[in-house]
């Protein structure tokens, strides 16, 4: 009809972070050797490319790290044979090792990237440390927790001279983000617990560290996963954290709704449903946080939220 005015339906976004529209970046069938699944990825800048640490679960059911390279953060390509696999030679390692390396997470200090992992044994899950200068060899530093830990991510500068991390140790069933404090990288005390899950919230039953701690005007920026048990099993989404620049230990601000929440068909279908969890970010020269993050323990993602629009859903505090 003449005059008349047609109304256009807008699209709403559910979520903070955006998908990138090619979503899934790395599945099963861009891994070059046998595996099951590919999901959880660290990630960092080398050089004049971007780097994927890939957590690979291979055919014995027990997971190895794979590493892929890419120069525009999308496009990647996976190398003929993982980079690190559970320690086989007698020792330590090797003990707490044998049913697999998870969930790696790099950070860059003075040149040298540090990889904290998670090594996982029938004694249980506790904290390692790696390091590479190059990205072709990769040396096993020390194991750096108790069991029952996992989730650590080290800050990419000394906090009043120490090295700090974050991690997520259990205990008596709560799982809430620790921060410990180290003159080595091997030797961790001066722990604190940081921050808790929230009853009434997304992220009430589990929370842990994601990414690394990235600086930011005012603080550090921690992206994180929350975890939240339903009738159907636990869904896993992401949030955000800042923390005290000089005081770590102290949250400033944190987000009330999840970032990012599993809605695609990958990130809800899969050997795990439900599940969003990220490994890694990387904060690009025009304030654009690149997130990864595995989808449904099947596959790799990206994607991208401005740091400033992030901040806007924060909290002050811990509620």
């Amino acid at each position: 009809m003449e005059g008349r005015k047609t109304m256009s339906k807008k699209r709403f976004h559910y979520d903070v972070i955006h998908r990138w529209e090619g979503n899934p970046i790395l599945t099963i069938e861009d891994i070059p050797f046998p595996c099951n699944t590919v999901f959880n990825a660290a990630c960092a800048n080398y050089k004049d490319e971007y780097i994927l640490l890939l957590r690979v679960e291979d055919l014995t059911g027990h997971s190895v790290f794979a590493l892929a390279r890419g120069k525009d953060g999308y496009h990647f390509d996976v190398q003929d044979e993982p980079v690190m696999r559970p320690c086989t030679e007698p020792g330590c390692f090797m003990t707490y090792e044998k049913k697999g390396i998870e969930d790696p997470r790099i950070t860059q200090i003075d040149g040298i990237y540090y990889i904290m992992y998670t090594a996982v044994s029938s004694y249980g899950p506790l904290l390692a440390l790696a390091e590479t200068e190059d990205f072709e060899t990769f040396e096993r530093i020390a194991l750096i927790s108790e069991p029952e830990n996992k989730d650590g991510v080290l800050f990419p500068e000394k906090i009043n001279g120490r090295y700090a991390r974050l991690d997520r140790p259990v205990a008596g069933g709560l799982a809430n983000i620790w921060i410990s404090y180290s003159d080595d990288l091997i030797n961790w005390g001066g722990s604190r617990c940081v921050m808790t899950v929230r009853d009434d919230h997304w992220d009430s039953w589990r929370i842990g560290a994601s990414a690394q701690p990235i600086r930011i005007d005012g603080g550090w920026l921690v992206i994180y996963h929350g975890v939240k048990a339903a009738s159907s099993g636990p869904i896993y989404r992401l949030g955000a954290v800042t923390l005290d620049y000089k005081d770590p230990s102290k949250v400033m601000c944190r987000t009330a709704i999840p970032i990012l929440a599993p809605r695609e068909y990958y990130e809800r279908v899969g050997d795990v449903n439900n599940v969003v969890f990220s490994c890694g970010a990387i904060l690009e020269d025009n304030n654009e946080l690149k997130i990864y993050y595995g989808a449904s323990d099947t596959c790799i993602c990206v994607g991208t939220a401005n740091v400033n629009e992030l901040m806007q859903f924060c909290t002050i505090g811990h509620e």
